[in-house]
This record gives C-alpha cells, structure tokens and sequence, in this order.
C-alpha cells in the first residue's frame, strides 16, 4: 500500500516547535500508515478566535476521518511495488481515484493548516516574507485584504491559500472542497506557505454563517513564524 508516516497519537498535544520541525516528515516521510498528528497546541488555546469544542470536533473527528478514509482508499487499490509519501500523492493525485484525491487533499491540507495557528499569534511577518508581501501586494493590510476577499468568496467549501508559484513569487488563490495547490489537477498551482480552511465544519459553532467574522479573527492566531519558515524553504 502506498502511505506515509506522521506523527502518533499516544499523546493529542506536542510542544510547538517540535510540531513545527517535524512538517516536512508528516508531508514528505513514507513508512506503513497515516496517522492522526498531533496538535501544537491545547484544543482552547486558540481562543476566543477559534473556541474549543470546534478545534477538538475538527482535529479528533473530521481530520481522523481524513486520515482513516485515506489509508481504507489506498488499501483498496492494492497497490504493492511502492510507498509515495502524502506530498507526493497530492503531487500526483489525477493518477489516483476520486477517494484518494478527497482524502490525501484533506489529509495534507489540516496536518499544514493545524501549524500555520498559534497561541497569542498575529501580529505581523518579518524578514524576506514580509519583503516579498510588500513588493507583491504594496503592503501587509492589502494582501490580508485581499487573501480576506478570496476566502470570504469561495463558493460553497474549500481554502483560500498564499503560495509560492514557479516563479517563486507570492500569489494568492482558492481551491474546491479539500483539493489543495500542489496537486497536479489544481487550477491554482504553487507551494503553500499560508492555507485557511473555509468549510463550515471549521467555524459554523460559534460563528454560525458568518465566515467573514471567522476569517477577521483567524488573522489574531496566524502563525507568522511558521509561515515565514516555509517560505524560506521554498525560495531557497
């Protein structure tokens, strides 16, 4: 079968920075099976922007879905000869059924999502990231503005995501339900560095159907350090 290792969830709580170190293993390292990882933070310490029960409800129950319907997919194909990592497989998703496509996209898409928030975060980027803001977009407020638009106008669910592009220049745009920019089928292309979530599931208990609302406190809890750390990555 074709799956990837992540982090195990004898522990639901892992310390920030060794969440963040370990990224590129739960996207890019194949072993024997997908695993729920571990959250960097306690399920309420994210609020009152994102409230506890809707993390525990996201992170324990529709990631684990994710993850559980992901391994049941590839297990189904039989697949033997090799082992492709969950990068990979989004890289490569049009080679794979629509089960794959939806679960590896949904995988891949919280296991980044979940690093990208922190306790006490927002503020402002720093350093090359928040040089290449600036000359792409004029300033920090246009391209939260500007991010805030898009994900406020994805039809139905998806994610409203900042990627690096071929160029290696910054660019924004959305994606359907769980795809994700990486995948090889994806109308908007490029390595994300930032990704919100704009399904219902991720804000609808305390914000009801007012998503604009959830994206205006998402900005309080971003994870500029993370962000800034992959976007070192990739323009290297």
């Amino acid at each position: 079968m074709q799956k990837a290792a992540l982090l195990g969830t004898g522990s639901l709580i892992a310390s920030a920075s060794g969440a963040t170190s370990r990224l590129e293993n739960i996207l890019s390292e194949p072993d024997n099976a997908f695993t729920l990882p571990a959250l960097p933070y306690a399920y309420d310490a994210l609020e009152p922007s994102i409230d506890k029960q809707t993390m525990e409800i996201h992170h324990t129950k529709h990631h684990q879905a994710y993850v559980n319907n992901l391994n049941k997919a590839l297990s189904d194909l039989q697949k033997t000869t090799d082992k492709n990592s969950l990068e990979d497989i989004c890289k490569n998703v049009s080679k794979y059924n629509t089960a794959v496509r939806n679960n590896a996209g949904g995988h891949y898409n919280h296991s980044l999502f979940w690093t990208l928030m922190k306790p006490a975060g927002g503020g402002n980027p720093a350093g090359s990231l928040m040089d290449a803001i600036n000359s792409t977009f004029s300033s920090l407020e246009n391209f939260k503005t500007t991010f805030s638009d898009k994900a406020k106008t994805v039809f139905g669910s998806g994610w409203a995501w900042l990627v690096v592009d071929s160029n290696k220049k910054l660019s924004i745009g959305t994606t359907p339900n769980q795809d994700n920019p990486l995948m090889d089928i994806s109308e908007f292309k490029g390595t994300p560095v930032l990704g919100l979530d704009v399904w219902e599931h991720a804000y609808y208990l305390k914000y009801q159907n007012k998503r604009p609302d959830y994206i205006s406190a998402w900005w309080n809890v971003v994870n500029w350090d993370e962000v800034s750390r992959l976007y070192s990555l990739v323009i290297k």
